[in-house]
C-alpha cells in the first residue's frame, strides 16, 4: 500500500507553525511528515530555518499516530554521527516508534557555514557518510563505540537512553554508486527522482545480501492554489531552486548564490515542473510517477508557508481521498 506523507519545509515557516501543521497535517490523515534539517534556506524569500531537531521533537509529542522522519539530515559535517544518532533516539522515544533517521551526504549551503572548513569533493562526502552510518548504526545497537576512523574519531561513545523500538536508517541515494555503498548498510531507500531502475538496482542488491526491500521513499514539491497565477508566481519566488538538480544543488553555498544561479528561470518554466493551482489532477499524475516507479512512500511539498492553512484545510482531505483512489 502507498502512503503519502507532508513535508515540514523548515525552509519557508516558523517552528510554532511548524509544529501547528504537523498537528493539522495528521489530522487530515497523512501518513507520515518529514521534516527538512537546513541551516539556511535555498532562497532567501523562503525566510526560515529553525533547528529541525528541536521540531522533531515538538511534533513527536504533538501528534499520536503520524509516522515521523529527518530528510535527511547530513551527519559528518554540522553533526558528528555521534550527536546524530543521540538525536535519533532521543525523538524515536518521544515519538513512541514512529520515526525514522534519514541521512545524506549534504549540500555545501548547509555545512560550510557552520564548521568553516572547505566542501569535499562527492567521493569523499559519500565515504564520510559511509563511516557516520556504522557509528551510528552501532550506538543505535547500545554498543560502546571506540573508533579511529578516515574521517571520525569516536572515544568510548555510549547511548544512554535507547528506545524500545529500533530507529530505521533511510539513506539518499542517486545513483549505482551510492546503491552499492549503501543498500546493505541502510534499511530503507530516500530518492527525488521516479526513476524505476533505482529502485530496481536497490532491491537487487539489498536482496543479494540477504535483505528486505525496506521502504523507498520519495517527495515531490506542488503549490495549490485557488488561484493558478498566484500558485505559479509563488512557486517561481520561492522554488525555482528546485530544478537545478542535486549535482547542482549540493554544491552552491549560500542562498545568493541559487538566487544567481537561477535568475533566468523564468515563472512558466517552474509551472511546466512543479504542479500549480486549483486542480487536483496533475498532483495525482506527479504522484503516480513516484508510485509506477516502485516509491512505497511519497510525501507531498505544499509551496509557500503562508499557504499551508489553506492548502490543508481546503485540499488535502479530496487530495489523500485522490490519491488513495488512484493507488488503489
Amino acid at each position: 500500500m502507498t502512503r503519502f506523507g507532508y513535508t515540514l519545509m523548515t525552509e519557508q515557516s516558523d517552528p510554532k507553525d511548524l509544529v501547528r501543521y504537523a498537528v493539522s497535517a495528521e489530522e487530515r490523515g497523512f501518513d507520515f511528515e518529514v521534516c527538512s534539517d537546513h541551516f539556511s534556506p535555498w532562497l532567501a524569500s523562503q525566510g526560515h530555518a529553525p533547528n529541525a531537531w528541536a521540531v522533531l521533537g515538538a511534533v513527536a509529542q504533538a501528534t499520536e499516530q503520524v509516522g515521523l522522519c529527518s530528510y535527511v539530515t547530513c551527519p559528518t559535517m554540522r553533526y558528528h554521527p555521534a550527536v546524530v544518532a543521540q538525536q535519533a533516539a532521543t525523538v524515536q522515544i518521544l515519538a513512541d516508534g514512529r520515526f525514522t533517521l534519514g541521512l545524506g551526504s549534504g549540500e555545501n549551503l548547509n555545512e560550510h557555514i557552520v564548521t568553516g572548513a572547505g566542501w569535499p569533493n562527492v567521493g569523499r562526502r559519500q565515504a564520510m557518510l559511509g563511516e557516520a552510518i556504522k557509528i551510528i548504526r552501532e550506538l543505535l545497537m547500545g554498543e560502546t563505540v571506540n573508533l579511529r576512523g578516515d574521517h571520525f574519531e569516536v572515544d568510548r561513545a555510549r547511548l544512554w537512553d535507547l528506545p524500545e523500538i529500533p530507529v530505521a536508517l533511510a539513506v539518499a541515494v542517486s545513483g549505482d554508486k551510492g546503491v552499492d555503498r549503501f543498500a546493505a548498510a541502510a534499511d530503507d531507500l530516500i530518492a527525488v527522482q521516479p526513476d524505476a531502475d533505482l529502485v530496481s538496482a536497490w532491491h537487487t542488491a539489498r536482496r543479494a545480501s540477504g535483505l528486505g526491500d525496506g521502504r523507498v521513499i520519495g517527495q515531490l514539491p506542488v503549490c495549490w492554489d485557488p488561484d493558478r497565477d498566484a500558485a505559479v508566481q509563488r512557486a517561481h519566488r520561492q522554488f525555482r531552486w528546485f530544478g537545478g538538480g542535486w549535482l547542482v544543488n549540493s554544491e552552491l553555498p549560500t542562498p545568493a548564490a541559487f538566487a544567481a544561479a537561477t535568475r533566468f528561470v523564468t515563472p512558466q518554466d517552474v509551472a511546466d515542473a512543479i504542479p500549480c493551482g486549483p486542480d487536483l489532477d496533475p498532483i495525482v499524475e506527479a504522484v503516480g510517477a513516484y508510485r509506477d516507479a516502485g516509491f512505497t512512500d511519497i510525501a507531498l511539498i505544499q509551496i509557500g508557508g503562508e499557504s499551508q492553512d489553506a492548502f490543508l484545510n481546503e485540499a488535502a482531505e479530496p487530495l489523500l481521498a485522490a490519491l488513495r483512489d488512484a493507488a488503489s
